[in-house]
């Protein structure tokens, strides 16, 4: 059986195009997102096992990957989606947004790696994808999200360093605008024409997944295009 890849922020629309990524490559997905209906029909597809869960609790993310376990699959590899966003220059932000953006982009890709990275070591290894932004390095930006986003990379840079003895690769992939039904919603004509397709996106991930990608880890990929 193909080893299979757990995917959390599953449910979203980047999310989707990564589960058919590996679905269409023949690798089962654990999906993990928060409980609702879109993880459960999520879960229904061939080839998802969906397990609910709130991905900025440690003992939340600890009890799930527990189910993890139970699952009959084999995951080696971990695709860290989930996250949030929400604008705001120095003078809007308030103590529950810093706390919803740290726990939901921080948070979410700490607590998983914490619990992907022993089972991965004891497998023989395996490869975490975080999401940072393009924001995350350089030019104006919401101040909360892209400074949690900055925090996402160097988490990246780190555990590539920790655990590269333990053949596990970390890599980092850097989005600007990604062409969605909730970006469309705001964007003019023109950011649309250039915003990225979740499709093409999920690609990038998928390679950094698969065996082609193992001499890289530590890397911060740009994925934003002309974006």
């Amino acid at each position: 059986m193909p080893a299979a890849v757990i995917v959390t922020g599953a449910a979203g629309a980047l999310g989707h195009a990564v589960v058919s990524e590996f679905l269409a490559a023949g690798r089962p997905v654990v999906a993990l997102d928060r409980p609702g209906e879109r993880i459960d029909a999520l879960g229904a597809q061939d080839g998802v096992h969906a397990v609910a869960v709130d991905l900025s609790s440690r003992a939340a993310v600890r009890t799930a990957f527990e189910a993890v376990d139970a699952l009959p699959v084999t995951a080696t590899a971990l695709v860290g989606l989930a996250g949030g966003f929400t604008p705001g220059a120095l003078a809007d932000i308030d103590e529950h947004t810093l706390d919803g953006l740290w726990r939901s982009n921080f948070g979410s890709a700490l607590w998983t790696a914490q619990a992907a990275a022993p089972r991965f070591a004891a497998q023989g290894g395996g490869a975490i994808v975080t999401v940072g932004s393009k924001t995350a390095v350089g030019g104006p930006a919401p101040l909360a999200h892209a400074t949690s986003k900055a925090a996402v990379v160097r988490l990246t840079q780190l555990l590539a360093e920790e655990l590269r003895g333990q053949r596990i690769r970390v890599n980092a992939v850097l989005p600007s605008v990604i062409d969605t039904p909730a970006n469309r919603a705001w964007m003019s004509d023109g950011l649309a024409a250039r915003a990225v397709a979740p499709a093409a996106i999920a690609k990038v991930i998928a390679f950094l997944c698969s065996p082609d990608a193992a001499p890289i880890s530590g890397a911060a990929i740009p994925v934003y295009g002309d974006a």
